[in-house]
């Protein structure tokens, strides 16, 4: 039975379908109560007052700055009016716990910021009485600053720095922060010279400008490249082909070159003076066990060459499928222009959600019942009892949600790639394929999203538990159980990968029959594997020529901005804004080219099926494009030529029996 109540199609069309229904329904209820929960728990922290104490800030005997407090069972000078005292201060600024990220100061409410170096108590005494603004404990009078004891332990340290509030979050932060330098040099570890690194920074702000127009390079070299590589994949492919047939041939070479030469060198020596070269322990063991080394080498790649070459002539007609495919796909981005904007609309979502993440992840750090530490004396908040899991809830929502935007981009692209294709005369296209597909997806297919990306999460879960628990374990645990994590975590990758590629053709089968995601799964992998050798093809071949394309974006990119840098003599100014470009290229290039991976996965499985359920006679001619057909009539030639060479073959040693008897 279908979601909605209707049966599931039993005789499947394999076109798009215009009478689509809900699939995947207790799915899509499910993600909507999980995004309720993750709702739930920022209304928590908002209701408790978590939210609050992040953004006004909170002093160490648990009174929210800004406001008035209700008193907390066994702490001192908790409950106080903080209404007038909005800014928090702390008494050490600089003690910096680096491992546990945050200050291990005493935090006080104060009503004004210092806005000088205070170096003296009698300047604190002297700030107090100008501004009404008491930078000690609470309990300490402001005129009495210079000689009450307590100075040393509930006043600021000395000297204290001019301070300013950071915006929104109202906290008094030194003006100067070369206080914070420990903090740097634990966090860029890799620069101990405090020059460089300033020298580092300013070319970083010199070269501003530049950066940013490089960037906005890397972005129109990655969408230009989207629509040519239709042109250069042909000579790509043949050029990868061409240097790994050469490279295996070479490399064979060299070691059988290398082994020979070795044997004859040994033997030269043993003929020379044998008794020379004879050790007492063991005479010319070594030397024999180099030889015997080079020859399994020489052996192990004269047969992976060997493979390599078969393979090679069995799969270079599966190469001009690859090369079709690439062509078609640069058609699809001119008719789609708008598949462009896919990975900034991705990208946009990702953000909006992870800076909402992070946000109630710190409105939770501030949420709970208050604590008194018993070795600082200070209040903290922490979650108790079953409120803890609300910490794990929010972490797993960040996976699953994550995985679900991903997964809404493949499906997006899917659905705009089913229509071009399915379509055969490409000017009665949509007005909008790309839009026409989104709302495809919000109306009746989330719930597939949702269960496709949820297997996604029940994979990558274990995987980061077992990768934090071998960081913790990092040079504890034995090679044995070293060996074993770095196994279990290999093993999950893989799947991961594969769940993922075999998720991404569920989306473009549910996007052709509007079938739920198990059936789309299934029928999908019965393609898939009809198809394997093509499969392999495309996936080894196509991934490394988008690699290349990764590669000249981000060489171009580099070298435009050596150009453009090149004023800056001193290379240690340009390396790092050199750096930060590359990889922004490298970003771009990868999101953009996994855009064109996604069209030309999405193609092969639709050419497979119109290869499959159609044969080009009328009542079920094909659906493709010129170019895949020019592969399938060259295909078809090919096999014609080898079906009457069989038959030329086989027809004398037909008429060899009737010859004899006459």
């Amino acid at each position: 039975m279908g979601c909605c109540g209707s049966a599931e199609r039993t005789k499947r069309e394999w076109k798009p379908l215009e009478d689509r229904s809900c699939t995947d329904l207790p799915w899509f209820l499910l993600f909507t109560l999980f995004l309720v929960g993750m709702c739930g728990i920022c209304g928590f922290t908002i209701a408790t007052g978590g939210a609050a104490r992040l953004v006004f800030g909170y002093d160490s005997y648990g009174n929210t700055c800004g406001q008035r407090n209700e008193p907390i069972e066994g702490v001192r000078l908790s409950g106080l009016d903080h209404t007038d005292r909005k800014f928090v201060f702390f008494l050490d600024p600089c003690n910096i716990d680096i491992i546990q990220r945050k200050i291990k100061s005493m935090a006080l409410c104060v009503s004004q910021c210092p806005t000088e170096e205070l170096l003296t108590y009698y300047d604190l005494k002297r700030f107090a009485m100008m501004n009404g603004s008491e930078l000690c404990s609470y309990e300490l009078p402001g005129h009495k600053y210079p000689s009450l004891p307590e100075r040393f332990d509930k006043c600021p340290k000395l000297p204290v720095p001019e301070s300013k509030a950071l915006p929104v979050f109202n906290r008094c932060t030194p003006v100067d922060i070369s206080c914070y330098a420990k903090f740097a040099e634990a966090v860029v570890t890799f620069v101990s010279d405090n020059s460089m690194l300033n020298r580092l920074i300013a070319g970083v702000a010199a070269s501003k400008e530049i950066i940013v127009g490089l960037c906005l390079l890397a972005l129109v070299l990655s969408m230009i490249l989207m629509v040519i590589i239709r042109y250069i994949s042909a000579v790509l492919v043949w050029i990868l082909t061409a240097l790994v047939v050469l490279g295996s041939l070479g490399g064979t070479s060299v070691l059988w070159w290398l082994y020979i030469d070795y044997r004859m060198t040994m033997n030269e020596t043993m003929t020379k003076d044998l008794t020379e070269t004879e050790e007492p322990n063991g005479g010319m063991k070594p030397t024999k066990d180099h030889a015997q080394g080079l020859l399994i080498y020489a052996v192990s790649a004269t047969v992976f060459t060997g493979i390599l070459l078969l393979l090679m002539l069995f799969m270079r007609k599966r190469v001009a499928l690859t090369i079709a495919l690439f062509h078609v796909a640069g058609k699809v981005f001119i008719h789609l222009p708008l598949l462009a904007l896919q990975p900034f609309c991705t990208f946009l979502a990702l953000s909006l959600f992870w800076v909402y993440w992070i946000m109630v992840l710190l409105f939770l750090g501030t949420t709970g019942n208050p604590e008194k530490n018993e070795d600082t004396g200070l209040v903290e908040f922490r979650l108790s009892g079953a409120l803890q899991y609300m910490t794990w809830y929010h972490a797993v929502g960040l996976i699953w949600i994550s995985e679900f935007i991903l997964a809404c981009q493949q499906m997006t692209v899917a659905g705009a790639v089913v229509t071009y294709y399915f379509t055969r005369d490409k000017t009665k296209l949509p007005v909008t394929p790309i839009l026409s597909s989104v709302l495809r997806l919000v109306r009746y297919h989330l719930g597939t999203v949702a269960k496709g990306s949820f297997i996604i999460t029940l994979v990558k879960i274990p995987r980061l538990i077992l990768m934090y628990i071998h960081n913790q374990l990092k040079g504890k645990e034995n090679a044995c159980a070293r060996c074993m994590l770095k196994a279990c975590i290999c093993c999950l990758w893989c799947l991961e990968k594969c769940l993922n590629y075999l998720n991404q053709n569920a989306y473009a089968a549910t996007a052709i029959n509007s079938t739920s995601f198990c059936t789309s799964a299934r029928d999908a992998f019965m393609i898939l594997v009809e198809n394997a050798l093509r499969v392999a093809t495309i996936n080894t071949v196509g991934d490394f020529v988008l690699f290349l394309g990764k590669v000249l974006i981000v060489t171009c990119t580099a070298f435009a901005g050596v150009l453009a840098l090149n004023y800056q003599r001193d290379y240690t100014e340009w390396v790092l804004p050199l750096i930060i470009v590359c990889l922004f290229a490298f970003l771009v290039a990868h999101c953009f080219l996994s855009i064109f991976e996604i069209v030309v996965d999405v193609l092969f499985l639709c050419f497979a099926i119109d290869t499959k359920y159609n044969n080009g006679t009328p009542g079920r001619e094909f659906y493709m494009d010129k170019a895949l057909m020019e592969f399938v009539e060259n295909s078809r030639r090919s096999m014609a030529m080898e079906e009457r060479g069989r038959s030329k073959r086989a027809r004398p040693k037909e008429e060899a029996p009737g010859t004899s008897s006459a």
